[in-house]
């Protein structure tokens, strides 16, 4: 029986699979007896194997972020049948979300081998190029492929997203066109071209496109996620909101849709939500820059220091030349007050972050407000701490004279000692002062130091004073693209 033609069920920059099938049901042999010949055993054919079942599995167990048993599960299929194009691609998908670029190139180049007009791998493997900074390379590659197949639409279109890789902005459009030419309903070619229109500050055309592209397949994240973005450019934020919240609904596992609706819900202050679509975003795009951005800023919204903290040395780990979370480390170090950890101190690693952030590009026009707001609270908490210093010292001071006072009046106070009957020397009975001891720690310490005022919610510390710290997040990153 021939198998049935699989079809990618994920569009390229999502996951695509995994699950293994259960085994095959096997009887017990029968059973000898003494005297007797062995009972021949009975052979049980496993049941015949559905294909587009276990493809299905596969799919919805690398969706649910399982990716070694999603990759299992590939490698079985095209294991057992090396012509399952669909699975090849998806399995190169999977290789890629676990890092492993080179095994994801030699599976996207399988699929092409069994099925060379195949979109999905072609727009993968360019895409893997233009993250690997090879795109010249894969430019070089499809235009010596067009040469004998000019006609072929997905060559066409994966030539326009290299050049648009390389900012080649009209060769890109070109390309598009061209694709469209053959194929006026090719929704991925509809995507590039709005792509280069956005870029280029075309908006209104942009929107055209991606209106008429949603139109053709009302099912494509990828439109929707776009859509989105043109509308932020137009300044529509709710129904930019709306796309990214059904881009997001359509394809869970699309990274850069639910980046793009948590850092929208993060502007919301729904940061609880935003935490909700941004941790899926980390999920299934580990390596996902913007997203972990995105994700600190949601933590710091609802106060969480710790996890917001370790989000932005991710982000600097993965992209060690990016002071973006530089810049959100201090406003961090501003917003929410650390667990053990003074005013000072805390101010001063703001300070320190902002500095930082400007020796490595950053220019930011609220940073000489939330410089100047930092030294004047450490100014102030430095003077709360002398006049709790000059207070301890004035009570002790106090202290010890009232007990000298009290150690001058004692004698007159105390009984007239007996005195013997001879007229032997009396000594008069003579009483020392306590010893003096310091205040414990506790006494010293005094009240907190004010903090900076936090925009999350009530569980933030607010200062007395009309220095505050920023309003603003940090700076939300919103994915341009599908990866």
């Amino acid at each position: 029986m021939r198998t049935p033609r699989l079809t990618a069920l994920l569009v390229s920059s999502g996951l695509f699979l995994s699950a293994c099938a259960s085994g095959p049901e096997t009887r017990p042999a029968g059973e000898s007896t003494a005297g007797k010949s062995p009972a021949t055993p009975t052979v049980v054919q496993p049941p015949p194997r559905d294909t587009a079942k276990d493809f299905e599995q596969a799919v919805a167990t690398a969706r649910s972020g399982e990716l070694a048993a999603a990759e299992s599960a590939l490698r079985a299929l095209v294991t057992d049948d090396p012509k399952l194009d669909y699975a090849w691609t998806n399995l190169g998908i999977v290789q890629e979300r676990l890092g492993r670029n080179e095994d994801a190139e030699r599976s996207y180049r399988q699929a092409l081998a069994v099925a060379p007009e195949q979109a999905s791998a072609w727009d993968c493997l360019t895409r893997l190029y233009g993250r690997t900074n090879r795109s010249a390379a894969m430019e070089t590659e499809l235009r010596g492929l067009l040469e004998t197949k000019p006609d072929s639409v997905p060559l066409r279109t994966s030539l326009a997203v290299s050049l648009l890789q390389q900012k080649k902005l009209e060769p890109a459009a070109t390309e598009a066109k061209r694709a469209l030419k053959v194929d006026e309903r090719h929704t991925r070619a509809m995507q590039v071209l709005a792509q280069v229109y956005y870029r280029e500050g075309k908006h209104e055309l942009a929107r055209m496109v991606l209106e008429n592209a949603r139109d053709i397949a009302p099912g494509d994240a990828a439109t929707r996620n776009m859509l989105g973005l043109v509308y932020l450019g137009l300044k529509v934020k709710p129904q930019a909101l709306d796309e990214f919240k059904e881009a997001a609904k359509l394809q869970p596992d699309f990274a850069e849709a639910r980046n793009n609706f948590g850092a929208m819900l993060n502007e919301a202050q729904d940061y609880p939500a935003a935490v909700t679509e941004l941790e899926a975003a980390v999920r299934a795009a580990p390596d996902f820059a913007a997203a972990r951005l995105n994700l600190g800023n949601a933590y710091r919204g609802q106060g969480d220091f710790e996890r917001a903290k370790v989000e932005y040395e991710k982000v600097l780990a993965l992209r060690p030349g990016q002071p973006d979370p530089l810049f959100n480390l201090a406003i961090l170090y501003l917003d929410v007050e650390p667990p053990g950890l003074d005013s000072i101190t805390r101010f001063k690693t703001a300070l320190t972050y902002f500095e930082h952030y400007q020796s490595q590009g950053g220019r930011d026009d609220r940073i000489p407000q939330y410089t100047k707001d930092a030294r004047k609270s450490i100014e102030r908490e430095e003077r709360r701490l002398e006049r709790e210093r000059k207070d301890q010292l004035r009570k002790a001071a106090e202290a010890e004279k009232a007990q000298r006072e009290q150690a001058k009046q004692a004698p007159d106070t105390a009984p007239a000692p007996k005195v013997d009957p001879a007229p032997a020397a009396v000594t008069p009975a003579h009483v020392a002062p306590p010893a003096h001891t310091s205040p414990t720690p506790g006494e010293a310490a005094g009240t907190p130091a004010p903090s900076a005022a936090s925009q999350a919610d009530t569980k933030a510390q607010t200062a007395p004073t009309s220095e505050s710290a920023p309003e603003q997040s940090g700076s939300g990153k919103l994915a341009t693209d599908k990866n």
